[in-house]
Order: C-alpha cells, then sequence, then structure tokens
C-alpha cells in the first residue's frame, strides 16, 4: 500500500492535495493519512474521498465540511447490479410458484400412513423456499457492491448467501430424487404389500443414504459458513486484496467444503441409480442399464443434476482461482451468474414446471386403485356399476365435522337414533319382542316359554316349534328355547 504521510507532502507540494488545501497542522493531530491509490484520506475512525472534483474542508477542531464518506454509494449501477436486480426479482417471482406446489402436493386425501410421511413430499419446496430466499439477498446486494466506492457489507452479504445457497441447492435435489424413489415403492406397496420388506438390503440402503448425504452437505455448512467474514471487504487496494481478500476466498476450507459438496452430488445420483435399479424394469449389461438409466430416470433430474454440477463445480474452481471467486468484485459478472445463480435459477424452475405438470400424489395412488378394481371385476365378469353423482358427497371425507360427529352417534346409539336401531333390529327378529313388552319383569332372569306349543320342539319334525309369527310384522323368525341354569355346574 502506498503511504504517503501528510507532512512529506508537504515538504514536496505544500499544502495541495488533488487541488484542496489544507491545515497540515490540524491533518497531523488527528493523525490523518493519505492514501495515493484510491485517493482517501482516513484515521483509525472515519475514511474521505479526496478525488478531483470533490471539495471537501476539515476544520481546526477536526470535522469535515462536504466530505464524502469513502463506504457512501458513489458510483454507478453496473452489470453487476443489473443482473443482481433481475435474479433478484426470479427467485421472488419463484416463491409464489414454490407456495402454489407446495399447497398443491402437500395436500393430503388419503390416510396417512406411517411408512410413507407426508412430510416427506413437502422438503423439496421447503429447500426451494431457502434457496429463493438467498438468491434474493445475494442479488439485492449486488446493487449496493456496485455503488460503493469502497467495499463493505454489501460484498459480505452477497459471498456469505452464495455459499449458503450451496447445500440449500444440494438438499433441493437430493429430497426431489429420495421422495421419487420412495414414491416408486408407494405404488408397488400399495399394489402388493410385501413385494419390499423391511429387514432387506434395499431398506438398509434406504436408511443409510440420507445420513450419508446430510453428513456431507453438513460438513460443506460447517466448513464454509461459520468464519470471519470480514476480509472480504479488504479490497481497497492491490496490498489489501494479496494480504487478506485473497488468502480467505481460496483458504482449505473451502477447498475441502467444495469437495465434500461434489461427494453430496456423488450421492444424489447413487440415490437415482438405486430407485431405477430396485423400483423400474432391469436392464442387463453395462450399455442396456446406462440407456435404461437415462429413460427410466425423470426429465426434471436429468437436467438438474447435471445443472446442480455446474454450480459445485463453480466453487470448487473458485476456492482455487481467485479470478473467478464470488467475492472478488473485480471479476466478470459472468462468472458469478452465469455459472452460480442461473443454474440455481434453472434447478427450481425445472421443478416449478414439473409440480404443476404432476398431479397429488394421493389422487394418482387412487385412480390406481380405482383401475386395479375395475380390472379385477372384470376378469371376473362382474361389470361395475357407474356411481351416481351424490355417492361421493356421502363419503366421510366429504362430510363436516358435526355431520361426522352426528354419524359416529347415530352409530353409537342414543336419542332417537337408538329408536329406530331398536325397532329395525325388533323387525328384524334380533332383538325378541317379548323383551321390550314385559316391562314388570326383571330383564336378567331366565324366562319360561310362554308361548305354548310354538316353542316346543317336536319328536320327529325338528323344524317344528322352530319358529314363531311376529306380532309386529307376522312374518316368521328363528325362535329357541332358553336355557335354564339350575347350578354353577352346568354352566
Amino acid at each position: 500500500m502506498h503511504l504517503l504521510n501528510v507532512r512529506a507532502i508537504a515538504e514536496i507540494a505544500g499544502s495541495i492535495i488533488n487541488g484542496n488545501y489544507y491545515n497540515l497542522t490540524t491533518l497531523n493531530h488527528y493523525n490523518y493519512t493519505f492514501y495515493e491509490s484510491n485517493s482517501t484520506i482516513s484515521n483509525a475512525s472515519a475514511c474521505y474521498l479526496v478525488l478531483p472534483g470533490l471539495r471537501p474542508v476539515v476544520l481546526s477542531n477536526g470535522t469535515w465540511i462536504n466530505g464524502t464518506s469513502c463506504y457512501n454509494p458513489y458510483h454507478g449501477i453496473r452489470e453487476r447490479g443489473s443482473l443482481g436486480i433481475l435474479f433478484a426479482c426470479l427467485f421472488a417471482a419463484s416463491i409464489t410458484l414454490t407456495l402454489a406446489n407446495l399447497r398443491k402436493h402437500g395436500r393430503m386425501y388419503l390416510r396417512q400412513e406411517k411408512r410413507f410421511r407426508a412430510i416427506g413430499r413437502r422438503w423439496q419446496w421447503y429447500w426451494m423456499c431457502f434457496v429463493a430466499v438467498c438468491g434474493i439477498i445475494g442479488g439485492a446486494s449486488a446493487v449496493d457492491v456496485d455503488r460503493d466506492y469502497l467495499q463493505s457489507l454489501a460484498i459480505i452479504l452477497q459471498s456469505f448467501f452464495f455459499y449458503l445457497m450451496i447445500p440449500g441447492l444440494l438438499a433441493v435435489v437430493w429430497e426431489g430424487v429420495r421422495h421419487w424413489g420412495s414414491w416408486q415403492e408407494r405404488q408397488a406397496h400399495d399394489q402388493d404389500p410385501s413385494s419390499f420388506p423391511q429387514n432387506d438390503k434395499r431398506s438398509r440402503k434406504e436408511f443409510y443414504m440420507p445420513l450419508i448425504f446430510y453428513l456431507f452437505a453438513w460438513l460443506n455448512f460447517f466448513l464454509n459458513i461459520p468464519r470471519n467474514w470480514g476480509g472480504f471487504d479488504a479490497q481497497g487496494s492491490a496490498e489489501e486484496i494479496d494480504v487478506t481478500a485473497r488468502p480467505l476466498a481460496t483458504d482449505i476450507r473451502f477447498k475441502i467444503g467444495a469437495i465434500f459438496a461434489f461427494a453430496a452430488w456423488c450421492t444424489i445420483c447413487w440415490a437415482l441409480q438405486h430407485a431405477i435399479h430396485y423400483y423400474n424394469p432391469r436392464n442387463r449389461g453395462a450399455l442396456n442399464r446406462s440407456v435404461g438409466f437415462v429413460r427410466q430416470a425423470p426429465l426434471r433430474f436429468l437436467l438438474t443434476i447435471p445443472l446442480l454440477l455446474i454450480v459445485v463445480g463453480y466453487t470448487l474452481s473458485a476456492s482455487f482461482l481467485w479470478q473467478i471467486s464470488p467475492g472478488n468484485i473485480a471479476a466478470s459478472p459472468a462468472w458469478l451468474y452465469g455459472l452460480g445463480y442461473a443454474p440455481a435459477l434453472l434447478i427450481l424452475l425445472a421443478n416449478e414446471v414439473d409440480g404443476f405438470v404432476r398431479r397429488n400424489e394421493d389422487l394418482d395412488l387412487t385412480d390406481q386403485r380405482t383401475a386395479r378394481g375395475l380390472a379385477i371385476d372384470a376378469e371376473i365378469g362382474f361389470p361395475r356399476a357407474r356411481k351416481p353423482g351424490w355417492w361421493q358427497k356421502a363419503e366421510p371425507r366429504f362430510l363436516t365435522p358435526e355431520q361426522r360427529l352426528k354419524a359416529l352417534t347415530t352409530e353409537i346409539g342414543g336419542g332417537p337414533a337408538t329408536s329406530r336401531n331398536i325397532q329395525r333390529n325388533i323387525e328384524l327378529g334380533i332383538l325378541p319382542v317379548s323383551r321390550f313388552e314385559g316391562g314388570d319383569e326383571e330383564p336378567f332372569r331366565d324366562r319360561e316359554a310362554s308361548l305354548g306349543d310354538a316353542f316346543a320342539v317336536g319328536d320327529g319334525d325338528s323344524d317344528s316349534g322352530l319358529s314363531v309369527a311376529s306380532e309386529r310384522t307376522g312374518s316368521t323368525r328363528a325362535s329357541y328355547r332358553p336355557q335354564q341354569v339350575k347350578s354353577m355346574l352346568d354352566v
């Protein structure tokens, strides 16, 4: 750094600094130093610009009049800030689409199963909101990166939220792949519950794969995020960059964190291959397996996984090359936005479009069950009649909470519902009539036959005396002689 003491300036050029006259005694008294490399005068507590065209004045008490702070916005918005505003708006728009897809795919139409939780299909959309928030803050911070004469908080925020976006972006693609495999398993399990047991090699792999992935993602977060980010703003001169900013942006922690991000990407590819291997038709031979992998994998994974590799490769390269680092204000914006933010935005867009195209999984599963039922009915020659329009509205899932409570009360009994149930049971012969006509008789005492020969069992005909006319309906019903217990030994 080129340091030139004000007293030395006075000996060479008097009290003139960039065409401005200053009281040298006052400047020396408050320890102000002139930095020729960036045309600033500063001490331990303040910094002012002394560029040509500016007319700052310092008073004898150290007060500056018409002074411009080094950290105030001075330049106009350039390419980095313009692209940052564009990407921030696009990330903000993606949040609305993500919330719409979360509502669509997170809603439950079937009873939740212990093996397949509803939260599993929602994690992907949660992580997408997280990535979008990081993109919004990082893009908006780029405006002040362009405008600030000397960098301060803006470059720190953009660098911080860019590296924070990496583990979130990994989790977006991972949760999409993991849940797709779970959805394939759910369809097979719904068709044949014994097809995939929970204690085989496949299930053990599916238990350890999430642990391995989140271990790598957490190590990437732990190595990149918890650090002192203050060195990224030390880019006021070439000496500051070489001493502070460059070593910070290319230190060993960023390198190892990028390697762990690549290991997490490899785990995602492994999970996709695992799902295709177990839940889709198998192909023999290396070439056939490769072709089958491309054909059977969903299109969004064929797009998002390579895009994620571009982001991971950029962070790995930036940890070695300061010239393309996201924390370098002199680097071309094409590196940061072309290899960092643009692939991240395309990953979100691919998932948004796929979410709007796909149906809710519960509705798909309901249609599959209906199709299997129709196929089974057709095999046995039993045509299924088309149900009327009011049929579904009578199902419990379409009833209000009050209607469900009333239906439960009707089943249990009570009030007029109990009277109707008793009358129906009497007419069907389930309950005897005499039980409700003889009010004075003890209900728990064994009763003798009171209808005479109607209850007597004939000697030769087994059906004589086994039927009696109902007093209310006039139809016959089965009747038997009540058992008489004389002692406890007869029980």
